[in-house]
């Protein structure tokens, strides 16, 4: 009978730990979407979230099989999915199908040196917000004075981006909206309180936890991923200057792509001049 070594035998300890902590992730947008459905109903039809996860998986799993010939974990898909489904809102179906479709297809359509540049979901949302306005609106409920529900997705939120070692990104990328809150509230005359509240909604707490910290596309330092936080959060303080009402999104969409390639490209050039310098990125 074939037996293993100590050394084999604690080396699946951390490798189960990893496989557990991989379905997270998946876990913890399942229960955003629960909670925000039980305490304020942001789901407008079910019907209309499934249809946005099932494009999800179905499309990762036919570009990943016909382009790649591999099969992949769809936990990633599953999250655009649930993403799409619930930061959208529109009473046709076609835009859920279509948005997770889009986000999905960024993945394999647009990419450098065979990474992705945009975080599925924001792409997809993005570009409907941007492109669909007669058709799709996006999510604004927030949570209100519901505490409970509020603390229990944050530590949550916070222990899986911990684990995935993007603490800094989210934390980073609050502090510096709550900070540019405050300014924003100067400008503008409203209250600070009207300006930073957003944080306890949905669509940010999706926003900070899957999409800024999205591993896939991001820098390849923590330096360059704080500074690329404190940027998004800097595009976005200007766009709601200026009255976009979806600011964070067009925000990670411009800024993320960006610096994701001068990353890549940075690591590029560099492999091609002196190969074994070929560090991380200096973004």
């Amino acid at each position: 009978m074939e037996t293993i070594t100590e050394n084999q035998a604690a080396a699946i300890v951390p490798q189960k730990r990893k496989n557990y902590f991989s379905l997270l992730p998946p876990a913890f947008i399942t229960i955003i979407v629960l909670v925000g459905q039980f305490t304020y109903g942001v789901l407008d039809n079910y019907l209309y979230l499934v249809a946005a996860i099932v494009t999800s998986l179905v499309a990762d799993m036919f570009f990943s099989r016909f382009i790649y010939g591999t099969k992949k974990n769809l936990a990633s898909a599953y999250i655009t999915g649930n993403s799409v489904g619930i930061l959208i809102r529109s009473n046709v179906l076609w835009p859920y199908i279509i948005t997770a479709l889009l986000s999905i297809m960024s993945k394999y359509v647009f990419n450098y040196k065979g990474k992705h540049l945009w975080n599925p979901s924001n792409f997809g949302v993005s570009w409907m917000l941007f492109f669909a306005t007669s058709h799709v609106a996006g999510l604004s409920i927030q949570w209100g004075s519901n505490l409970a529900a509020m603390v229990i997705i944050w530590a949550l939120g916070l222990y899986i981006v911990s684990r995935a070692k993007k603490l800094h990104v989210t934390l980073t990328y609050v502090f510096s909206f709550i900070v540019l809150a405050y300014l924003r509230s100067l400008i503008t005359g409203d209250t600070f309180l009207s300006e930073v509240s957003p944080l306890t909604g949905p669509m940010y707490q999706l926003f900070i936890f899957f999409m800024i910290t999205d591993p896939g596309v991001a820098v390849s330092t923590k330096k360059g991923e704080i500074i690329v936080a404190v940027l998004i959060a800097l595009a976005e303080f200007g766009l709601r200057l200026g009255g976009f009402i979806y600011a964070p999104f067009f925000a990670l969409c411009i800024v993320g792509p960006a610096a994701r390639f001068i990353d890549l490209r940075n690591i590029s050039l560099r492999t091609a001049k002196s190969p074994e310098l070929a560090l991380p990125g200096t973004i």
